[in-house]
C-alpha cells in the first residue's frame, strides 16, 4: 500500500499531480487506487479496482477537476479485503465537517477497536483499517478543537503500523506510528506546494524536492500558514522500521531513512556472496528487486553478472496478488530466460526473498528449460518464518515454505542444486549509514515490537490453522 498527498493554496490540477505520484508508487499496490480532490472544501472522489493508468483515464481526471489539496492511495488486495469497496481513500462526513483518509499499514488492535465502536453505534462498510481509523478520529474530533488534536488523541488508541495522509477542508495532515514501521516523507515544489509520499521516488515524479522523512510518531499539519510539527508521540516507542522495505517493497531509486534502497540491496548481495558462496559461471538477478543484489553478489564473488531473465513490464508483482492461482498464472507470463546467458552455465540466481516458493519453482524450471547446467538459488532475505501483522499479506506460517522445509528440501522442490539465505545478523547491516534507530525483522526472527492480534491466548491466524487441522 502507498499514500500520497499534495497541499497548495492556489487552485491547480492537483489530481494530475497525485496521478503521477501514484503511478510512481504502483509497485506498492496493484489491486485498487483512488484520488480525492479538495476544491475550497468541496470533495470530489474517484476510486476503483485496477491499476492507476486504467482507473484514471483523461475523462476521470477531468471529472475530478481543479483544487488546492488532494490525497491518493494505491492498495494491494489482501486475502480478506480484495473487493472494490475497500479501495481508498475513505471519505467521511461528520458533524464538524468531512475528511478523506489514506493508509499504508495495518493495526494489530483493529478487532477490539471495531467491536468497541460498533457497540457505540458505528457502522462499517469496508474491511480495511482506514475506515476504522477514520471512525476513531471522528469520535475524538467531536470533542476536540481541531482535526490535528483529534488525530493526536486517536493515535494513543491505535496500535500497529500506520502511515496516514488525512485531508480536511482546509488542511493536509500526515501521521506516522510511534514505531515508524512504514516509510513516509515530504517535499516541496518550486511553486510552493507541499507533497507527501510513502517513498521519495514519487516526489521526483512530480518535480518536488525532498525535504525530510516524517519522524516516527510525528504529526505534520500543512495549511495556509505553512507547516507545523506535533511530536507528542515521538519517542514513546522504540523505532522499528520494516526492514523488508529495503529488501523488496520499496523502489530501488528511493531514499528511506537517509539510506539508498539500491545501495542497501547491493550490500545485501555482497554479504550473501560471503555467507553463501558457490562455484558458478554467471550471477543473474530475479527482476526487479533481485537485480541490485545480484550485482552486489557478482562484484564481491568475482563471478560475472549476466542478464538472465527478462520481465514483462506489463505484469505486476506476484507476491502481492491475493490468490495462489492468480499468482501462478502471472508467473507463467511474467518472466522469460535469456538462453545465451544461462545455457550450459552454472547459474547463481539471486532473488530478494523466498516466501511461498511459488515463483521460485517456476523460475528454476524456466532456467532448466533454457539449458542451465546448475542452478544455485540465493535469497537476500533470511528464511521467512513468521506472519506479518503490520501490512504484508502473509496470514499464517502454513503458507511459508521455510517453516515446513529445510534448505535441502526446498532445493528439491524448486529443482535447484542448492538454496542459500542471508544470515539474520546481516539484515541489520543493510542500511548502514542511514539514520533509522532500529528495524522490525519479526517476519524472520519472530520478535514482534507490539502485541499481536489474539483470541483466546493464541494468534487468530494460528487458531485458524489449528481449526483446519482438527
Amino acid at each position: 500500500m502507498a499514500v500520497f498527498g499534495i497541499f497548495g493554496t492556489e487552485t491547480a490540477s492537483v489530481a494530475s499531480s497525485v496521478y503521477y505520484g501514484l503511478y510512481a508508487l504502483q509497485h506498492r499496490g496493484q489491486a485498487s487506487c483512488g484520488i480525492v480532490v479538495n476544491d475550497d472544501g468541496v470533495f470530489h472522489a474517484y476510486k476503483d479496482s485496477g491499476l492507476v493508468n486504467e482507473v484514471f483515464t483523461p475523462a476521470v481526471l477531468k471529472q475530478l477537476g481543479l483544487g488546492q489539496i488532494a490525497v491518493g492511495n494505491v492498495r494491494y488486495g489482501t486475502s480478506d479485503t480484495k473487493d472494490r469497496i475497500n479501495a481508498e481513500p475513505i471519505v467521511v462526513n461528520h458533524s464538524k465537517g468531512r475528511l478523506a483518509i489514506s493508509l499504508d499499514g495495518k493495526l494489530v488492535n483493529s478487532a477490539e477497536l471495531k467491536t468497541e465502536m460498533e457497540l457505540q453505534g458505528s457502522i462499517f462498510h469496508t474491511g480495511n483499517d482506514a475506515e476504522l481509523i477514520s471512525a476513531v478520529i471522528i469520535k475524538e474530533r467531536i470533542r476536540s478543537a481541531s482535526i490535528e488534536e483529534a488525530v493526536c488523541k486517536a493515535m494513543a488508541r491505535l496500535k500497529g503500523a500506520y502511515s496516514l495522509v488525512i485531508m480536511s477542508p482546509q488542511k493536509l495532515i500526515v501521521a506516522r506510528d510511534a514505531y515508524g514501521f512504514k516509510p513516509l516523507c515530504f517535499g516541496q515544489r518550486s511553486d510552493g506546494e507541499y507533497v507527501v509520499s510513502s517513498e521519495s521516488c514519487a516526489l521526483n515524479s512530480v518535480g518536488a524536492t525532498f525535504v525530510r522523512d516524517v519522524k516516527a510518531g510525528e504529526i505534520i499539519v500543512f495549511n495556509k500558514d505553512g507547516i507545523r510539527s506535533i511530536e507528542d508521540h515521538c519517542g514513546t516507542a522504540p523505532e522499528r522500521m520494516c526492514v523488508f522495505e529495503y529488501l523488496y517493497t520499496a523502489r530501488p531509486d528511493s531514499i528511506i531513512a537517509n539510506c539508498s534502497v539500491h545501495l542497501a540491496r547491493k550490500r545485501a548481495g555482497a554479504m550473501l556472496a560471503k555467507a553463501s558462496p558457490v562455484e558458478a559461471d554467471v550471477v543473474i538477478g530475479a527482476p526487479d528487486s533481485g537485480i541490485d543484489a545480484a550485482i552486489g553478489y557478482a562484484e564481491t564473488s568475482g563471478i560475472p553478472y549476466g542478464l538472465g531473465l527478462i520481465k514483462n513490464k506489463y505484469i505486476g508483482r506476484t507476491f502481492i496478488d491475493p490468490g495462489q492461482n492468480l499468482r501462478e498464472d502471472k508467473v507463467r507470463i511474467k518472466l522469460n530466460p535469456v538462453r545465451e546467458t544461462v545455457e550450459g552455465k552454472r547459474v547463481i540466481l539471486v532473488d530478494d526473498s523466498i516466501v511461498r516458493g511459488t515463483t521460485m519453482a517456476r523460475v528454476v524450471r524456466l532456467l532448466r528449460d533454457a539449458g542451465a547446467k546448475e542452478i544455485h538459488v540465493r535469497s537476500t532475505a533470511p528464511e521467512f518464518l513468521n506472519p506479518c501483522y503490520y501490512g504484508t499479506d502473509i496470514a499464517s506460517r502454513e503458507v511459508l515454505i521455510a517453516c515446513n522445509h529445510t534448505k535441502e528440501e526446498m532445493a528439491r522442490i524448486f529443482g535447484a542444486d542448492s538454496v542459500g539465505f542471508l544470515p539474520l545478523e546481516d539484515v541489520y547491516k543493510l542500511a548502514e549509514g542511514g539514520n533509522c534507530k532500529g528495524y522490525c525483522a519479526a517476519c524472520f526472527n519472530g520478535n514482534y515490537p507490539t502485541e499481536i492480534p489474539t483470541a483466546g491466548g493464541e494468534s487468530k491466524y494460528d487458531r485458524k490453522i489449528s481449526e483446519q487441522k482438527n
